[in-house]
């Protein structure tokens, strides 16, 4: 995973969303979707070049998060600006969906 992309843990997870804006993926390692959009978030993240935060975190390691934001499929990519939830979307994401929300 890209240096410019973080696994985080819920214990870090207020701290990190509550300023600026930050995407953060609901994912596991075993989800064929998951994988396929790791890469769109790594090319998003270089584009990026620190204008948002892009997060992940594993709903199997962290299933408390996963329970307070209602994630019930994954991937889930929710878009956090100044602490507060601004957009939701379920499933595969392509880039140019992904920067419209972050916009």
């Amino acid at each position: 995973m890209s240096d410019k992309i973080r696994e985080i843990k819920e214990t870090e997870f207020d701290a990190l969303i509550a300023k600026g804006t930050v995407l953060v993926d609901f994912w596991a390692p075993w989800c064929g979707p998951c994988r396929m959009q790791t890469p769109i978030l790594e090319k998003l993240a270089a584009e990026l070049d620190g204008a948002a935060t892009i997060a992940k975190v594993n709903v199997d390691d962290e299933g408390g998060l996963a329970a307070r934001f209602h994630v019930s499929s994954i991937p889930t990519l929710i878009v956090f600006k100044d602490g507060k939830a601004a957009r939701q979307m379920v499933g595969l994401q392509q880039a140019s969906t992904l920067k419209d929300a972050l916009a």
